[in-house]
Formats: C-alpha cells, sequence, structure tokens
C-alpha cells in the first residue's frame, strides 16, 4: 500500500474487514500506521515482498517505487524513469508465505513488476485476486508466470481495467458471457493504448535526435 486513501482496500478496512498490509517505503509507512492508527484490523508489515528474506534495494518513485534489478516496471517503461542510484534505498524483504496465514480471502497485489513473486509464496487460496498486469505500453515482465498459476490454481479473468487483472475462483463467482465480452472488448483497447504509447516514445525518441547536437543551421 502506498498512501491509504489511493488504495483499492481502503473502505474495506473502515468497513472493519481485517486486513494485512505491506509496504517498504519508509515515508508511506509512517502516513499508514497515522492514517490507520487505533484500528485492530489493521496489521501493517514494513517491508518488500521478494523470491527470498533478506535486504534487497530498491529505486523511489512515489507510487511506482520498485524493486532496483527488474527489467520491466511501469516507471522504467512508462515514464522513462532511468535506474538513479541517488534515488535507491534498501529495505527488509521477505517471502509473502512469512505473513500469509492462510485465511486471505481477497487479495490486492501491486508491487510495480514484482507481482509475480508474492502468488509465488503465497499460502492462501483467495476467492478473488486483483494484480497489475498492464498500462501503457507496459506489460508484466512475470505475466506468463502469473497467468500460468492463476490456470494451475483453478482462477479464470472476471475483469479488466487500465492496470490491473482481476482474477476469481472458479465455482466461487459467476463468469457470466458478459464479463467475457467485457474484458475482450478491455483487451483490445489495452494493446491499441500500448501501441499508441510506444509510438509516441518512438516519435519522441526520433524528433530529440533529429534536434541533438551537431544539427545546426546553415
Amino acid at each position: 500500500m502506498y498512501h491509504p486513501e489511493t488504495s483499492n482496500v481502503h473502505d474495506f478496512i473502515l468497513d472493519g474487514v481485517r486486513a494485512t498490509l505491506v509496504e517498504p517505503e519508509p515515508a508511506s509507512v509512517e502516513l499508514i500506521r497515522a492514517y490507520f492508527q487505533g484500528r485492530p484490523n489493521v496489521e501493517l508489515h514494513a517491508c518488500a515482498l521478494c523470491d527470498f528474506d533478506g535486504e534487497v534495494k530498491l529505486l523511489y518513485r512515489g507510487s511506482s517505487t520498485h524493486v532496483a534489478t527488474l527489467d520491466s516496471s511501469p516507471a522504467l517503461v512508462n515514464d522513462g524513469a532511468n535506474r538513479d542510484e541517488a534515488r535507491a534505498f534498501t529495505a527488509p524483504c521477505t517471502r509473502f508465505s512469512t505473513i500469509d496465514d492462510g485465511s486471505i480471502d481477497l487479495l490486492s497485489v501491486d508491487t510495480e513488476g514484482s507481482e509475480w513473486f508474492v502468488l509465488k509464496h503465497m499460502t492462501s487460496r483467495p476467492t478473488m485476486i486483483s494484480v497489475e498486469t498492464h498500462g501503457g505500453a507496459y506489460t508484466n515482465p512475470y505475466l506468463r508466470e502469473i497467468r500460468h498459476w492463476m490456470e494451475r490454481n483453478g482462477y479464470t479473468i472476471w475483469y479488466k481495467d487500465r492496470s490491473d487483472s482481476v482474477y476469481v475462483r472458479r465455482g466461487e463467482i459467476a463468469v457470466t458471457p458478459l464479463d467475457r465480452l467485457r474484458v475482450w472488448g478491455m483487451d483490445a483497447r489495452i494493446r491499441a493504448g500500448a501501441l499508441a504509447k510506444r509510438l509516441k516514445q518512438w516519435f519522441r525518441a526520433w524528433a530529440g535526435a533529429r534536434s541533438g547536437p551537431g544539427r545546426g543551421t546553415g
């Protein structure tokens, strides 16, 4: 969770639903603690979720903060962010199985490219899983692994928006033909948006090269 007000589980928490929150960035951790202070239904872990236990380097990008070693993230792909070491920080990290007690019924995963490592080490089998898989020109670098995990564990796609895919367990929530049609339509919009984003990035790079040093007027 980056900021409480922007989280898609915010209203559940205010309604008293038990929530396990994970956030590695120190300023956001303090904000979350202050916002949910006194709520016994909130458990906050100040760490990153990775494929190992220990420490991990992250690059601060606000809501797009990501693990430094990732080859692809929304910030790197969509924002043209570089790997600025001045914005790096180190945080504790752990496998999700360390904090997952097996009782999670709704999971929202938005870890800027590291979502696969949450699923890979998850003990629970929630009824619903929302995971960031795309957005702009970005495609999750572990999308194939995520889809295979969903298939193996009995999940099917139910809904998509501009950044997330929502999966539900088969037999627990009915996926209607209209749901499938909406997902198909969103897939088409996502592909068109990704193409437009890449073309815009290409044009900007081309225009920058054309106007670069050494191209003076006669």
